[in-house]
């Protein structure tokens, strides 16, 4: 998945040069998601992203994350309960338009974001991929010229294994300008 993301960021650089600058954000992630039993999961991971502006406030993103985790549940039939534990991978990979203004050493964002989403259940051999939408925003804090911190935060929407799942995701990280 590095390589991928890697490779990507180096076939998309060059088309910044046509744009109006533009940025890549890579950081923490954290998803408080549906789960199987119905419950909210705790995931954490990585959220990265590479915008390039194509007007002074609009920019086009590709926004990629994975998020992993393990939660335990514990189902009864009659008066006996039998823990078990379910681990689970989500990827999703969402493009789409971003606005964004700055005020001094502030910009916020908002961004409507669509693609897809894939979910691996380990210990059940279950997955499924589901179209993703995302809608959110955030705000960097420039730190030196070409470097920021940001934080960000999404309502992410998926429908794994035909149930809709209404997700929320906040992610922290730094922003190098270009």
């Amino acid at each position: 998945m590095a390589r991928f993301l890697i490779s990507l960021l180096f076939l998309l650089l060059p088309l910044s040069a046509y744009a109006q600058g533009g940025n890549v954000f890579l950081g923490y992630s954290y998803l408080n998601a549906n789960s199987p039993a119905g419950d909210r999961a705790n995931l954490n991971g990585w959220n990265g992203s590479l915008e390039g502006k194509v007007f002074p406030h609009i920019g086009i993103v590709a926004d990629f994350s994975g998020h992993y985790g393990t939660q335990t549940f514990f189902p009864c039939s009659g008066v006996d309960c039998f823990p078990f534990s379910l681990s689970a991978r989500q990827h999703t990979f969402l493009f789409g338009p971003r606005v964004s203004a700055s005020f001094g050493k502030i910009r916020p964002f908002a961004h409507y974001l669509v693609g897809a989403g894939h979910i691996s259940v380990t210990d059940t051999g279950g997955s499924d991929t589901s179209l993703a939408q995302a809608i959110g925003g955030g705000v960097d804090y420039k730190l030196i010229p070409l470097i920021a911190l940001r934080l960000q935060g999404d309502f992410l929407h998926t429908r794994f294994f035909d149930a809709k799942q209404n997700n929320f995701r906040l992610s922290t990280g730094i922003v190098l300008h270009f």
